[in-house]
């Protein structure tokens, strides 16, 4: 069951007597994020509104939603970082969710499997209270475990969707030969997969299964390669900065049309809240993109056209000028 640090949000109003609140969280939670703001109206008879439109991650919080809104405090609940609040947007705090959910016995499946090897042990904010306890059970049955330092915005162990600081850590520093991630979530593991060309398993109690996810990974990476090679025959480029508030990248927006440009391209400048296949087929005259807001939005999805990340932008510049390949590209810890 995941739980919501409402004592957090209550302490909070009382702190600062907002006149209204807004609050959102990962579509999985909505109905925790629902009940906390029916806890708030009763609790403090003021409008607590839940932003329903889907947030990925602290570069997607929604605080332009909760300033149209004329919301005075801004609750983003379950995408935690090592600090409560990100500079810029001072009145949005960020609420941590806790999922209870048991690791033990898909834990004990790891160490059978892993017998012998060292793991690096990661996940995300949900389960960051259970990697002492699953770290146990894995040295009891064998496994040597390292966890990897924070950095960045990123705590201990914590991963995010396109941030890898701690298993880069791991698996260079501390002689980690495969990645065990905590949770469901085949797109983070998929992406410690990549950032570190290592074996990733996903501890899932939800299934109760131990699966391992390279061959995922690796089938992302190869579309992503096939979309730079494609792009690089490309004559005319989108470049298309994220209107979301983390994802407002026009400084490299404006260095990825310069470089272009210099190669003979043509470039035109999008900007976009939302980047689907869709919403792209109403742009005509343009080969392929290159999108700053998220680099997951292209590795992770299919479109008619290439549109490419910023790992995958370098890669594609390094050909242009006739360099060589690199098919280690993704292996860094911030594909941003």
């Amino acid at each position: 069951m995941i739980t919501v640090d409402l004592d957090r949000i209550f302490s909070v109003i009382r702190d600062k007597h907002p006149a209204s609140v807004s609050l959102n969280g990962p579509d999985g939670m909505l109905p925790q994020v629902q009940d906390a703001a029916e806890r708030i109206a009763a609790e403090f008879g003021i409008p607590a509104y839940v932003i329903a439109d889907t947030t990925w991650g602290t570069c997607d919080l929604n605080s332009n939603g909760a300033r149209t809104l004329g919301a005075e405090i801004h609750f983003n609940i379950g995408h935690t970082i090592n600090s409560e609040t990100i500079p810029g947007s001072e009145n949005t705090i960020l609420i941590d969710a806790f999922d209870d959910v048991s690791f033990d016995a898909v834990a004990s499946e790891c160490a059978e499997k892993l017998r012998g090897m060292t793991a690096s042990l990661v996940t995300d904010s949900q389960h960051l209270h259970q990697l002492g306890r699953v770290k146990k059970i894995l040295e009891e049955g064998g496994v040597g475990v390292v966890i990897g330092g924070g950095s960045g915005q990123l705590s201990d162990g914590q991963v995010f969707g396109c941030e890898f600081y701690p298993a880069r850590e791991a698996a260079a520093d501390g002689g980690a030969d495969a990645h065990v991630f905590l949770g469901q979530s085949n797109f983070h593991a998929a992406g410690i997969a990549l950032a570190t060309g290592l074996p990733t398993y996903v501890l899932d109690p939800y299934f109760g299964e131990v699966r391992e996810i390279s061959e995922f990974a690796q089938k992302l990476r190869r579309r992503a390669t096939l979309a730079v090679y494609k792009a690089a025959e490309a004559r005319t480029f989108g470049v298309i900065v994220g209107l979301k508030e983390g994802q407002l990248s026009k400084t490299f927006a404006l260095k990825i049309k310069r470089e272009l440009e210099e190669e003979g391209r043509k470039v035109h400048l999008f900007a976009m809240t939302d980047i689907t296949n869709e919403r792209l087929a109403n742009i005509r005259g343009v080969d392929a993109f290159v999108q700053v807001a998220c680099p997951r939005i292209s590795t992770d999805n299919k479109f008619d056209r290439p549109v490419l990340s910023t790992p995958q932008a370098r890669m594609l510049l390094r050909i242009i000028r006739g360099g060589q390949a690199d098919e280690n590209y993704m292996q860094i810890p911030h594909w941003l």
